[in-house]
């Protein structure tokens, strides 16, 4: 995929968060991640991702990575 090309994977950080009532700032705190961070990747600005960060916030959510991210249908 060239560089110029966006991805469309979607992110549902913000959703999971309102279903388990927990704040972007909980969940920074509890996965050792910071608030900046999470939220790039809640707004669906982040490029990639960690195996390590997608597995401790996974942990925490209680949920599967495909609960988490998803492909866009453009």
């Amino acid at each position: 995929m060239p560089p110029e090309d966006e991805h469309r994977v979607k992110v549902h950080l913000d959703r999971l968060l309102a279903e388990r009532g927990m704040t972007l700032s909980q969940l920074a705190a509890r996965v050792d991640v910071t608030v900046v961070n999470l939220s790039v990747l809640k707004n669906d600005r982040a490029k990639a991702i960690r195996f390590s960060t997608l597995t401790a916030i996974c942990r925490e959510l209680n949920c599967q990575p495909g609960d988490l991210l998803s492909i866009r249908e453009d």
